[in-house]
């Protein structure tokens, strides 16, 4: 395994992947890869949804487990992101005094809030997937997840700045070229077509609206902080995946 793909096992997995080299080169190629590790990611909790679907879970216990699963899976670092931005939007302070804010390790109120709607709109909409065929809903969920990863590879695209000198941000900003970042998007795209039977355009919807979301926001923030931190790349990966997961079980 070369030191591209262990980044980003480590980066976005918990999974005990020995490190390798660790430079913005790695970096770059870790970065294009997150979407093939957020295809896994997503293979494995659609595996553990339809399974719990099957043992006769009701379906919004079987979509909060299979949340709380994805969490343990990546040690919760994208949701933290998540709340730690929320947390400096809300502030409504800009540069280092909201970078400041993110460092802090309580979560303040809109973060949490953040964090709580987030995670009740992940669980319900996992749980209207299983009543769909069993290829449908895998397609879903890895169409979702890889999504998320994604966004965090558009977050890191050339011409982005990073935050902060040092950090994951400084590591990985500007990292990912435009060739790996039209191959996954439509890779992406190509996956989500398969999620909802019947209506072929409603997947690849669903992720081009998530992902022009996320970039919004995205160039929101790189305007509101200077550039892009870790936490950041976490908030990109989980407004886009719980868009998504809205987009695909609409219908």
């Amino acid at each position: 395994m070369g030191a591209g793909a262990r980044l980003a096992v480590t980066t976005f997995t918990v999974l005990p992947v020995r490190a390798g080299r660790v430079d913005r080169e790695a970096a770059g190629a870790a970065m294009s890869l997150a979407a093939v590790v957020g295809a896994a990611l997503g293979a494995a909790l659609a595996g553990a949804l339809l399974a719990l679907d099957r043992a006769g879970a009701p379906p919004l216990v079987a979509g909060a487990v299979t949340v709380a699963l994805g969490a343990l899976l990546t040690r919760g670092l994208h949701l933290d992101g998540l709340a730690d931005t929320a947390d400096a939007l809300g502030s409504y302070r800009s540069g280092a005094a909201a970078l400041d804010i993110m460092k802090k390790p309580d979560v303040g109120p809109f973060g949490v809030v953040t964090l709580v709607l987030a995670l009740l709109v992940q669980a319900a909409a996992l749980a209207a997937l299983p009543a769909r065929p069993w290829a449908a809903t895998l397609a879903a969920v890895v169409a979702a997840t890889a999504a998320g990863r994604l966004a965090a590879a558009w977050a890191c695209r050339r011409g982005v700045p990073a935050a902060r000198p040092e950090g994951l941000g400084a590591l990985v900003a500007g990292t990912v070229g435009p060739l790996a970042l039209a191959v996954g998007t439509a890779a992406v795209v190509a996956t989500a077509a398969a999620a909802v039977p019947g209506r072929p355009w409603q997947g690849p919807v669903a992720v081009a609206t998530a992902l022009a979301v996320a970039l919004v926001v995205t160039r929101h923030v790189v305007r509101r902080l200077g550039g892009i931190t870790g936490d950041v790349l976490g908030a990109a990966i989980e407004v886009t995946t719980t868009l998504t997961y809205v987009g695909l079980a609409l219908g």
